[in-house]
């Protein structure tokens, strides 16, 4: 069993940053690929970035591409989401989620485990 906590959200002005954090509790955090995926009002949740087990890849929505960074520090059981360049378009609440599959990063029913998400609102 994962438990994750997303932390960071808030509100920015468009063109601002923010850093969304997640801490996964358990002690298998190492072995599960992570994703961030926003859900706007009204919307689907969608997939933004992923990062594999080892951090050696990372994956990119074609929308947050040289804007958003994922990392990961598998010491502290947490995994980040830099976004830079904020546009209004982003505002959404964010969700982190574990997997312990390969593959198919970009998919929802990829994941296992989701928290409870963090509101991310950009003002233009």
């Amino acid at each position: 069993q994962v438990q994750l906590v997303e932390s960071g959200g808030g509100l920015v002005q468009a063109g601002g940053s923010l850093r969304l954090s997640c801490v996964a509790s358990g002690r298998t955090f190492s072995s599960y690929d992570m994703g961030w995926f926003p859900q706007a009002p009204g919307k689907e949740r969608e997939f933004v970035a992923a990062i594999s087990w080892s951090g050696g890849s990372t994956y990119y929505a074609d929308s947050v591409k040289g804007r958003f960074i994922i990392s990961r520090d598998n010491a502290k059981t947490t995994v980040y989401l830099q976004m830079n360049s904020l546009k209004p378009e982003d505002t959404a609440v964010y969700y982190c989620a574990a997997s312990s599959t390969s593959g198919a990063v970009t998919m929802t029913q990829k994941y296992d485990y989701w928290g409870q998400g963090t509101q991310v609102t950009v003002s233009s």
